[in-house]
């Protein structure tokens, strides 16, 4: 089909009505069995296999300084992960580190996240670069993008056949007229906006848990200036990618931190507070021992 033979009023609404219908891809996704639960479910399936087969070719670093800061700065980010879980099904979160030169992380529905070794070292990656990373990978997971990416995918498909009637239920568009709108999807790309706005999301997210978690957000705008110094700049294709462009998402990076700059202000605080806690129990505790010790002493002489 040639967009360009479309009439334009009739391009018009066929646009509205197709974003009316993404606005409700999770909606859709749990009507064709894609729920929270199920998916959380069938995702920690898969991702046991893949770490299965990693584990057997030896790739997951476990005792490594990369792994191993990796995985303190997720326990960290974990409880405020928790926090902003708004699925209604509680995630079993868990992280491996892989030994590849990709530099990529991804987190699946449920929570269950990959970092590999490359992004840490080729970026040369600081721990508040690194809670950007892993942030903004569970902010993926906690908006549910899987699942709306499964109800896009159900609205562009040919599985729209067969789940006609509750499609229309849910959205008010018919299967037959759905068909049209996959050609114009698959043409002219209107699902790439929503997959940039969920990037965009998911920035925002990441920002807010690692300024909770006392890591300093201005190291999520530094990630991708590193990212430009290694992959260079992608506006070029900005408006083909389905991530902004690393100046576009720098910008609005700047533009959020003084929302969440005062929040990691709080968490240095209150993370100083623990520390400090520690520390006296233990002289307190390690007093008495010695008091003890010396009483019993004195009883023996």
């Amino acid at each position: 089909m040639n967009l360009l033979k479309i009439k334009p009023k009739l391009l018009t609404a066929t646009v509205a009505t197709i974003c009316m219908a993404l606005s409700g891809c999770a909606q859709v996704a749990d009507v064709m069995g894609y729920d929270t639960q199920t998916l959380n479910e069938s995702a920690a399936k898969s991702y046991s296999q893949m770490m299965g087969q990693a584990k057997a070719k030896g790739q997951i670093e476990t005792n490594t300084p990369v792994a191993k800061r990796v995985r303190t700065v997720f326990q960290r980010l974990v409880p405020y992960a928790n926090e902003a879980n708004k699925t209604g099904v509680a995630f079993n979160w868990q992280l491996n580190v892989i030994r590849s030169n990709e530099v990529n992380a991804f987190a699946m529905p449920g929570g269950k996240m990959v970092v590999y070794t490359g992004i840490v070292k080729n970026l040369n990656l600081s721990d508040d670069e690194i809670a950007a990373i892993v942030g903004h990978e569970m902010t993926h997971a906690l908006q549910e993008h899987s699942k709306k990416a499964a109800g896009q995918q159900i609205l562009t498909s040919t599985a729209l056949e067969v789940g006609g009637s509750a499609l229309q239920s849910k959205t008010g568009v018919n299967a037959n007229d759905m068909n049209f709108y996959k050609d114009i999807l698959n043409q002219y790309g209107l699902n790439l906006p929503f997959s940039r706005h969920q990037e965009s999301q998911a920035d925002a997210g990441g920002l807010r848990l690692m300024a909770q978690a006392g890591y300093d957000p201005n190291a999520a705008v530094t990630v991708w200036e590193k990212m430009n110094k290694v992959m260079g700049n992608n506006s070029s294709t900005s408006l083909l990618s389905t991530h902004p462009s690393n100046d576009a998402r720098i910008k609005a990076l700047k533009k959020m931190l003084p929302e969440v700059l005062p929040v990691y202000e709080q968490a240095k605080q209150n993370n100083l507070t623990m520390q400090k806690r520690p520390v006296s129990q233990s002289k307190n505790t390690q007093g008495s021992g010695a008091r003890k010790g010396t009483t019993k002493k004195k009883s023996r002489s």
